[in-house]
């Protein structure tokens, strides 16, 4: 039948990650931003997970790389939709650019 190799998970992997980057460049929407990271983060583990499955079946770092990256981004969720939030109620607005606080 049809046998499924290293090249399409990094194939679905660059779909995934340059789908995250258009739209993390596009969105003006503090929430979408976020998504498009997520998006990006996931791409990052598919890679390692794809890597460890096909390349080293002993040493499992890619897993723990892909546990660890997984929970720094839902950390890094929580704690970014705590901050819309609160500049959301301050500001009553939710686009990026008229957000004057968050520019460095």
């Amino acid at each position: 039948m049809f046998n499924i190799t290293l090249l399409h998970y990094l194939i679905l992997a660059l779909i995934l990650f340059f789908t995250g980057f258009i739209g993390l460049i596009t969105s003006k929407n503090t929430i979408k931003i976020l998504i498009f990271i997520e998006i990006m983060m996931s791409a990052i583990n598919l890679n390692f997970i794809a890597f460890t499955t096909f390349k080293n079946y002993i040493f499992l770092t890619g897993m723990v790389f892909a546990v660890f990256i997984t929970a720094i981004s839902a950390l890094q969720s929580a704690i970014a939709i705590v901050l819309i939030y609160l500049i959301y109620k301050n500001k009553e607005t939710m686009k990026s650019e008229e957000i004057e606080e968050i520019k460095g």
